[in-house]
Formats: structure tokens, C-alpha cells, sequence
């Protein structure tokens, strides 16, 4: 086989491929990023160390550094998607790098965030809410949103933490504070998961065939920071209050979960909701106990104001 050298030598000789280097040499060394480059690494940088890197050199300059050309992370231009080069000497060559650039660091940071929130039954947009957001001006949310404030601040890993029982009427933002307090402590790496009650308790009943009734209540008993929104708004059977709502919120109260919970009526309304089941059957006793286990996990409070959704 012919050296490669020698190949080389003999291209070199070619009229057409003769400009076609020289031209591609003069826009490499004429390009800023590449005399800075230079000027930078003078000392140890010789020309035919430029000249045997040109192809390295010209991938280079075609591709956006720290994403000056690139609108987001989906318009990534580069070879490479999601990162961005950057030139190194090794040895006597010039070679390119390749590292996550800016957007796909900030893409990377929101995979993982929303990876931390974990969402069921519930409209996509509770998941924008931010703590930034919610103004401390309105008496009426004052209370809900400092103890969402303290709760953040305060929460660490491990340690018992009672979470929040916020109930007012319909629209005042009930649901919003809890996407806040989700996407903050995401900031934190703190896993979270909001549940859309009625409609996980009528999916339970579907699970039930399908043998996944168990999978699911575990999932929602275990996970580390829970809240359950809407809670007594649903038709609760005996069988959803004690083997469901019970089992989940024994579990957590044996091991010290912070819980979250939503609702439009207060503790006395819902223990009254809660005694009686769908065929009609007084049970008080069962429903003081899941009530205790509420107010042992969650402090409540009050919100009230304009219904925002009509703002």
C-alpha cells in the first residue's frame, strides 16, 4: 500500500485541490476564534502543526461555541447534538473536543427536574406554577403561601415534616400552591408526586382486574413527598376509605412522609363526608380515624379570595 505520505504529496501537486487547501487555510487562520486560539498557545503551535490540523480546525469553526448560534437546545447546529466544541493540542495535532454545551446542560437540568414531579389526573400547567408567583399581598392566601414558604425552607430529607391541609372554596389556588411547593423542592432534588384523588380512586377500582391495584398503591404511599388533591370531592366507599386513603396514609404516618392535601372542605366537613359510604352505612368511627391521620400529617389551612380561574 502506498504510504499515506506519499498520497498526500502527490494530492498536493493537484492544481484544483491546491486552492481548495489554500483557501481553506486563509478562512481557518483568518477566523477569530482560531487566532485567539493561536495567539493563546503561540509557544507550542507551528504551522505545519496548523496545516496537518485543517480538517479539525475547519469542524471547528463551523459549529457554534457556548451556543451563540443556536436559538435552543432543538436548534442544536453542531455535529454533535447538545454539544459544542472546543480545540486541545495532543501531542503535534490540533484536535476538537466535544462537551455538553449551555443548552443542553439547561435541557439536562429540565429532564431531571421534571423526572423529580410526578403528576397524575391533573392539567399540565399546574406543573408551570412557581412560588414566584403567588403574592404574600392577598390576605386571604397570606397564611397558605407563607406555610409553603416555611415548609420549603425547613424540609430536610429523612426528618418528620407535616405538610399542609389547604381547603377553601373552588378557584382560589389551592392546587397552584401545590405545584409551586412541587417545583421548588424539585430545585432541591426532593421527589414529589400530585394526584388528582377522585380520579386515582376510580382508577384503583379499574386496577383491580388487571392486577395492578397493589403496584399502584406503593408507588403513592412511598414516594417521598406526596399531595392529594381534591380530597372529599369523591363518591368514597367504604372499601376506597379504609383499604386506600387509610393504608396509604397509616403507611405515611408510620414513617413520617410529608403529605399534602387539597380540599373544599374543611376537617369537620370532611370527617362527615367520610362517615357515610356510598350505600349509606354510618361509619363515624372509621372516618375519625382517617381524619386524625390527616391532621397528624398536614396542618390546615384556610384559603380564601376571587376565584382565579374567572380572573
Amino acid at each position: 500500500m502506498e504510504p499515506i505520505q506519499n498520497a498526500f504529496s502527490a494530492l498536493m501537486k493537484n492544481k484544483q485541490f491546491q486552492d481548495t487547501f489554500q483557501k481553506m487555510r486563509q478562512e481557518v487562520r483568518s477566523h477569530p476564534k482560531i487566532i485567539s486560539f493561536l495567539a493563546e498557545h503561540k509557544n507550542e503551535i507551528t504551522d505545519q502543526m496548523i496545516d496537518s490540523s485543517l480538517v479539525k480546525l475547519y469542524e471547528y469553526i463551523g459549529q457554534s461555541v457556548n451556543c451563540e448560534d443556536c436559538p435552543s437546545f432543538n436548534e442544536c447546529k453542531n455535529m454533535v447534538h447538545g454539544y459544542h466544541p472546543h480545540l486541545m493540542i495532543q501531542g503535534k495535532r490540533i484536535d476538537v473536543q466535544y462537551d455538553r454545551c449551555p443548552n443542553g446542560v439547561k435541557n439536562d437540568k429540565r429532564k431531571k427536574h421534571e423526572s423529580l414531579i410526578k403528576c397524575m389526573y391533573l392539567p399540565k400547567d399546574v406543573l408551570q406554577a412557581s412560588m414566584s408567583n403567588l403574592s404574600l399581598e392577598d390576605p386571604g392566601r397570606f397564611e397558605a403561601i407563607s406555610a409553603a414558604r416555611q415548609f420549603i425552607m425547613n424540609y430536610e430529607k429523612g426528618k418528620m415534616a407535616q405538610g399542609l391541609y389547604l381547603h377553601g372554596p373552588f378557584g382560589v389556588g389551592k392546587t397552584f400552591i401545590l405545584g409551586a411547593i412541587a417545583n421548588e423542592l424539585a430545585e432541591e432534588e426532593i421527589t414529589s408526586m400530585l394526584v388528582y384523588l377522585p380520579e386515582f380512586l376510580r382508577e384503583l377500582k379499574s386496577s383491580i382486574s388487571d392486577g395492578t391495584l397493589e403496584e399502584k398503591i406503593e408507588v403513592v404511599k412511598k414516594v417521598e413527598v406526596l399531595m392529594l388533591d381534591d380530597i372529599g370531592a369523591e363518591q368514597m366507599s367504604s372499601w376506597a376509605r379504609d383499604e386506600i386513603l387509610g393504608t396509604i396514609l397509616q403507611y405515611r404516618m408510620l414513617e413520617k412522609l410529608p403529605t399534602f392535601f387539597t380540599s373544599n372542605a374543611d376537617l369537620n366537613q370532611l370527617e362527615h363526608h367520610l362517615t357515610y359510604s356510598q350505600r349509606g352505612e354510618e361509619e363515624r368511627v372509621k372516618a375519625a380515624r382517617i381524619v386524625d391521620r390527616v391532621k397528624f400529617l398536614a396542618k390546615p389551612v384556610k384559603i380564601s379570595g376571587s376565584n382565579l380561574r374567572h380572573s
